[in-house]
């Protein structure tokens, strides 16, 4: 772990919501895997949360972490850990059965197919759904009273579901804006605007088109009012070559004997870092960098929450002093 990055992934385990998102295929169902990890060998309880437009495709996230037959409701993956794949007809129902008198007049609602059809055509229900449910999940409580999920990892699997998520309340409100639903949907807005209970956690690529593509997401990000915590910087190479001098007696070499198999190597180094450089000097929130390793699934999920784990949480499962 890198100097500095101690105290930032400290304060992001104190919150009640982390959303990870960014553009596809930048690594972020593997990076939501080993941060609730990391979080979880920092001495946290976490609900690792999996965001898709159906349940009816396989999970992507939960097999990153063990998590059997995921789906709308929460399963415990080992103490510490749950895990769950939101669903707009889970909060549904459960907006349903907080607003009605009986239970059962929810579940009869549900059972209703012009009703369900209406939920799933209507503007903005589908976010509305998925938002209740996440809401659902953040508030409840134990029989200690306390919170059952101190921390909630989301992963966004779609760059889009973070601003509609984020837009809903423009569009829902607009039509809605009072009763169950509108107090509902403040609610849940109002959790995802603050700063003290949510951070959002954007994924990018040491390149030149995924840096370009995470400046742009910022920028619609902090239009929206979602607080950006950190970009996550994810296969970032590493650099055999960290003192100048050293690097410059190698591009001595390399101009007087010519090309060298390395040289493809050093010149994707280049760019990694010129990448960071950009993203760093773009962004208004600090960029945190995550290794390349050769591994996959959950081998790799384990490799990246080490790098992300505090010295001293990893000296505790290591059992030293």
């Amino acid at each position: 772990m890198r100097r500095g990055q101690g105290p930032l992934l400290e304060a992001l385990w104190d919150r009640r919501l982390l959303l990870i998102s960014g553009k596809g295929g930048v690594g972020k169902s593997t990076l939501s895997a080993a941060i609730a990890r990391a979080a979880v060998r920092a001495g946290r309880t976490v609900l690792l949360a999996e965001l898709t437009p159906g349940l009816e495709g396989p999970s992507m996230l939960g097999p990153l972490v063990g998590a059997r037959e995921p789906g709308p409701e929460v399963t415990q993956v080992e103490p510490g850990l749950s895990f769950v794949r939101l669903a707009a007809p889970s909060g549904h129902r459960r907006f349903l059965q907080d607003v009605l008198p009986l239970r059962l007049m929810a579940d009869a609602a549900m059972r209703s197919r012009a009703l369900r059809r209406f939920l799933e055509a209507g503007p903005a229900l589908w976010e509305m759904g998925v938002m209740y449910h996440l809401l659902d999940l953040v508030r409840h409580t134990g029989k200690d009273g306390g919170f059952a999920h101190p921390l909630c990892v989301v992963d966004l699997p779609a760059t889009g579901h973070a601003l509609a998520l984020a837009s809903l309340p423009r569009s829902l409100l607009t039509v809605l804006p009072g009763g169950p639903i509108g107090r509902a949907v403040r609610e849940g807005f109002g959790l995802l605007q603050d700063t003290r209970q949510t951070a959002v956690l954007l994924a990018t690529l040491p390149e030149p088109l995924p840096v370009s593509e995470a400046l742009q997401l910022e920028g619609e990000m902090r239009e929206l009012g979602l607080p950006l915590a950190a970009a996550l910087l994810n296969r970032m190479p590493d650099n055999p070559f960290p003192e100048p001098h050293s690097r410059a007696a190698l591009d001595t070499l390399l101009a007087a004997h010519g090309p060298h198999e390395g040289s493809r190597a050093l010149a994707r180094l280049d760019v990694a870092r010129s990448s960071h450089v950009r993203l760093s000097a773009g962004l208004s929130a600090p960029v945190l960098c995550l290794p390349e390793r050769p591994a996959t699934g959950p081998a790799l999920v384990e490799q990246l929450a080490e790098a992300l784990s505090p010295a001293r949480a990893r000296q505790r499962a290591g059992g030293t002093s």
